[in-house]
């Protein structure tokens, strides 16, 4: 079992309900959980959107991995360009 340092130092919360954890965490997300009333838990995290969750999942690293092969076999070629141009125009 690792045994992790604790630091402590002193806060002062200022008016406006807020504290400085130090320039190192700026900008970063972090979770606050209320333990019980004046004990506070505050844990860097990183939040991932709703919309890109997915991304996350086992599945679409298969599918990324699966898409990545097939671009590796199969090189991008301009040879049927003029075609698919007039067919997206709808000019053919």
């Amino acid at each position: 079992m690792v045994a992790l340092a604790t630091q402590a130092s002193v806060k002062v919360i200022g008016a406006n309900g807020q504290i400085s954890l130090g320039k190192q965490f700026a900008g970063r997300q972090v979770l606050v959980e209320e333990k019980e009333p004046g004990v506070w838990l505050v844990r860097t995290a990183t939040v991932v959107p709703d919309n890109e969750r997915w991304l996350h999942q086992a599945q679409a690293g298969t599918d990324l991995q699966n898409a990545l092969t097939w671009s590796q076999t199969n090189p991008p070629a301009d040879a049927d360009a003029d075609a698919l141009l007039e067919r997206l125009n709808g000019t053919d």
